[in-house]
């Protein structure tokens, strides 16, 4: 038996979709889970769904968009443990309607996508950086998406180049702005053995594209998987989906 205690995962947004299956797959890789999100009863059930799975998880309330939630989340984990390991930011949302024009989108809809996709991921990663240092090989893996792409969007071959996808300005700024953090943070943390990435899940049947999509979650968590497990050896300051580069 090894000496060593399992690695720690925090995973945002854990309590369905992606964000679940990739708590299910980390804890089947002998990763212990702390299964985030704003719902006291959506987290701590999805906890005991897992646990019957005879996995490591424990439910952990956070909201992105409450400071003073995040701080006591962030002591609450420092209390019960000498670091974290791994943080998936993959916690998101998607308010936009389809088929109205960008610039019919409502501005209200823009600050409360960035709330949460931009600013609630900064806040909640400041929070925990310091855990995270602590590790041996900290991992820091930030949910994007093919949309964030700004290389894609004008790139007249891909589904990004359409008027269902040109209806989500504000999703789509939120997560090239999200890739920027990325890289920045990754840039601060070169020298450590922090590594920084930003993933694309690909296009998932989840509830946040109303079931559409050409993958199923299973397939949609492994890139965040992935990352959240790459060695030594490692990439930092990436944009992935899959193994493949998705450009700026």
């Amino acid at each position: 038996m090894s000496d060593h205690p399992p690695k720690l995962a925090l995973v945002t947004g854990a309590n369905r979709g992606i964000g679940f299956e990739t708590a299910r797959q980390l804890a089947r890789s002998g990763v212990r889970v702390l299964l985030a999100g704003r719902d006291r009863e959506a987290v701590a059930a999805a906890s005991r769904e897992l646990r019957g799975e005879g996995l490591a998880a424990d439910p952990l309330v956070l909201d992105l968009t409450d400071p003073s939630g995040i701080r006591a989340a962030a002591e609450e984990v420092g209390a019960d443990h000498p670091h974290l390991d791994i943080l998936v930011n993959n916690a998101g949302i998607r308010i936009e309607e389809y088929g109205r024009q960008p610039s019919e989108q409502p501005l209200a809809q823009w600050r409360e996508t960035f709330d949460t996709n931009l600013f609630g991921v900064v806040e909640v990663t400041q929070a925990f950086l310091p855990l995270l240092r602590k590790a041996p090989a900290g991992r820091i893996v930030n949910v994007s998406s093919l949309l964030g792409s700004v290389t894609t969007h004008n790139d007249r071959t891909s589904y990004a180049y359409s008027p269902m996808f040109k209806s989500l300005p504000a999703y789509s700024a939120s997560k090239s702005a999200l890739n920027s953090w990325t890289v920045h943070l990754a840039y601060e943390l070169r020298e450590t053995p922090v590594k920084v990435n930003a993933v694309h899940p690909g296009y998932t049947r989840t509830a946040m594209n109303d079931g559409e999509g050409d993958l199923d979650v299973t397939d949609g968590a492994r890139t965040s998987v992935a990352m959240a497990l790459a060695g030594d050896d490692g990439p930092t300051g990436t944009y992935v989906h899959r193994g493949e580069t998705v450009p700026w």
